[in-house]
């Protein structure tokens, strides 16, 4: 049996002021799938993200991407395996050029010169963000942003994306223009979403967290059909959905 994408297995975790966020958190995702992670405010979704690429220690459990063990000893390949792309793309683009964004993180890790630009390229054109290259960052729409925030991460080639909050403050056009940009990318993705039709759209399974733990796992259609379940964790689609699409 091949080792999943993610795998964490009883995860606990308590913030100096005393809140368990996380507890007993178990979480698999195999490699290539697209798993929507849902849940009310607090409910440690956030916190799990972090945990994933080693900002945050788990108290006790363990966390596992691919074969590796999170520790400290792998923490920087760890690091490199798993890309988060924040809420706000303004916490990741902070370069005078879009390229100079995608490039700040290969050129850590000591790509130069023609390597360089062939990865910065890559990533852009993994986003269809080509030909926004020399663009200034804060002159970008929203979804422009979102799509180089997003490229900026895939320059690291990693194995894994997760993504908090990623239609978030979109325009419809953006959203849309969103949801077929990760649905080209061929990559695990975890994406952590209050955007229950975005869930719906983009992803084939959905997992829902409430109080640091996973309470539904399963079919995205089947959950998010479950309207008795949604309540019980303040979730609800937008008033008149239908899943039908009609």
């Amino acid at each position: 049996m091949t080792n999943p994408a993610i795998a964490a297995q009883g995860v606990w975790f308590t913030y100096p002021d005393g809140r368990e966020v996380l507890q007993g958190l178990d979480l698999r995702v195999e490699e290539g799938e697209r798993v929507a992670l849902l849940g009310p405010n607090g409910a440690g979704k956030t916190t799990l993200a972090l945990h994933l690429n080693g900002i945050h220690e788990a108290e006790s459990g363990a966390i596992h991407v691919g074969e590796l063990e999170l520790n400290p000893s792998n923490l920087m390949e760890i690091r490199r395996r798993v890309g988060l792309v924040f809420q706000d793309p303004d916490d990741q683009l902070f370069m005078p050029n879009v390229a100079e964004d995608v490039a700040f993180g290969p050129a850590n890790l000591g790509l130069s010169g023609a390597e360089l630009d062939a990865r910065v390229t890559e990533a852009l054109a993994a986003v269809e963000a080509g030909s926004l290259a020399d663009r200034a960052p804060h002159h970008l729409s929203g979804g422009e942003r979102r799509r180089v925030a997003i490229a900026t991460v895939l320059a690291m080639r990693p194995d894994v994306l997760v993504l908090d909050e990623p239609s978030s403050g979109l325009d419809p056009a953006g959203r849309r223009e969103l949801v077929a940009t990760l649905q080209g990318l061929n990559i695990t993705q975890l994406v952590i979403t209050h955007d229950l039709p975005f869930a719906l759209e983009l992803c084939k399974r959905a997992v829902i967290m409430d109080g640091g733990r996973v309470v539904a796992d399963g079919s995205a259609a089947e959950i998010l059909a479950n309207d008795e379940l949604l309540r019980n964790h303040r979730l609800e689609m937008p008033f008149g959905f239908n899943q039908a699409g009609s």
